[in-house]
Formats: C-alpha cells, structure tokens, sequence
C-alpha cells in the first residue's frame, strides 16, 4: 500500500481555463482528471489560438463555477462572475461580447471540441516577434534569468496551445504541498505566496518526518495514492508571469517570479495523470507508493 506521509487538504477544479476556481469537498477522479476542470476556455480572435491569462491577464479577475455538478466528460454549463458581481452562463449568446468588452480586446469563449479538431487547438501568432522575448514574456523572465527546460514538456504543446481533445497546459493534474507554499513565503516574506497564485488541483499537507523545503519535486517518476484514487507525477511545474498577476485581493506582483526562479529555478508544485480513478475527498490519506 506504500506508506502514510501526509493529507490531502484542498481539492480545487477551475471550469474555464485561468479564471479563478471553486474549492471543492471531494471528487471522483477520472482518467481525465478532476471531472469539470479547464473545460471551458477563450479564444484569441486577433491573433488566433486558445488563450489564458498569459495573454489576457484580465482573465483572473473573473471567476467561474458550476451551478451541478459537471459530467465526467464535455463541457457542462458553468457560471462566470465578474468583478462587479454580476454574472453570466457561458451558454449565454452574448458571454463571448462580455468577455471582448471586459478584456478589450476579441475573444470567444468554447467547450472543449473533439481531439482530431487540431487546427481548434493549434497555437495562435505570437505577441513578439523575437522568439526569446516571446517566451521572457510568458514565463516572466528577467533577461539575466534561465528560461524552462521546454523538452520537459509533452511534445505536443509545443505546436498546440493544450493537448489537443484538453484545455490543460500539460498534464490532467497539478499538485503543491503547503510547505511549499511556506516554504517560499519565507524566503520572500514581502510577497503573498497565495493558493490561488499557483492554481493546484490538490494541495497537499505532508508530515513533518520529510524535511524537504519541496517534498513533492522529489516525486517525480513515483506514483502516490490519494485516497482510493492512484495518480503518476510526470514533471515539475514551471512557472510562468500568471503567478504575477492581480486577482481578487492579491496584488500585481513580479517578486513572485524572482523568488521561485532564485529558489527553486522557477518550479513549484508538480503535474501527474491519473493511473488509478477513484474517489478523493479533504482529508484522505496521501501514501508515496
């Protein structure tokens, strides 16, 4: 069974790619995933491609849950409310002129299409010319900094914004333990190392017998159990310029970058697919198997 090293404390699914997302009890994991996560996402109508809140950072001041439970597959209907409290379905004919007029700039909102669909999920123009300068812009690199590693990535989003048949920037899942967390708020005790920052699926709390300042970048290659549910860490998470970004109460906040980049070269948390499907609930066992 492997042995018992900590929780499971929070469970997240985030219906539309980059808003903010809805906490959640307990889940019935899928091949796919959290069932209902990044189903929904936007699309850039001037520069073409699948886009989130790397292009449109106006993205994370808006926010999005499901009115029922979402089904395992598709994309079920969800609400998006916006700063102002207002809000607006996303079968709604006219959420698409909203989300133009809210981020100045024209976008359509689409439910996850069918994989063999490529050219849906093939990558838009770039902003920058210079290919260095595009990427510097996304991973929020100051010139003396290393970019990511992009071989670590799945070959396919290099030509493809997400997998195709997905929303998801890699992998199905990404998890963050709170010592993480804890971890890089006290090496930059100015910044707010928020949660909703780093966007988990599940936030773990892992006993104190690991002293790991990361536990989970050692997980790589491992299988872990989370309750009933059996899932495969496949990499780290680089980071990119989202975790800058205002939302909510939290501030625009570049020294988020700086830290993660001089502690932990720019990975925090780490993406996995699920093996097992099974239920998970806040609270279950966490076992390294």
């Amino acid at each position: 069974m492997g042995e018992i090293i900590g929780r499971v404390a929070e469970i997240w699914r985030y219906p539309v790619k980059s808003l903010q997302g809805e906490r959640i009890e307990h889940v019935e994991l899928s091949e796919r995933g959290v069932p209902g996560d990044r189903c929904w996402a936007v699309r850039d109508e001037e520069r073409g491609g699948i886009r989130g809140a790397k292009r449109f950072a106006g993205l994370m001041q808006l926010a999005a849950r499901f009115p029922a439970e979402p089904d395992e597959r598709g994309s079920s209907p969800a609400v998006i409310r916006f700063p102002d409290g207002s809000e607006i379905r996303t079968g709604d004919p006219t959420v698409s002129e909203r989300l133009s007029e809210f981020l100045e700039s024209p976008v359509t909102l689409w439910p996850l299409v069918p994989a063999e669909v490529l050219d849906h999920y093939r990558r838009g123009a770039p902003v920058h010319e210079d290919f260095d300068t595009e990427l510097r812009a996304i991973f929020a690199r100051t010139p003396d900094e290393p970019l990511p590693d992009l071989s670590r990535f799945p070959p396919e989003v290099l030509e493809f914004e997400s997998p195709p048949g997905t929303y998801f920037d890699a992998s199905p899942l990404l998890l963050l333990t709170r010592r993480s967390l804890e971890s890089m708020a006290r090496s930059a005790p100015g910044s707010r190392f928020d949660v909703r920052r780093f966007r988990p699926n599940f936030v773990l709390e892992v006993e104190e017998g690991d002293g790991s300042a990361h536990p989970e970048l050692d997980w790589v290659g491992r299988q872990i159990s989370l309750g009933r549910a059996v899932v495969e860490v496949e990499m780290r998470c680089p980071r990119c310029v989202m975790t800058t970004h205002p939302q909510g109460d939290l501030p625009r906040d570049p020294k988020v970058m700086r830290a993660l980049v001089q502690e932990v070269d720019g990975d925090l948390g780490v993406y996995a697919r699920v093996v097992q499907p099974g239920a998970v609930a806040e609270g279950a066992a966490l076992r390294l198997l």
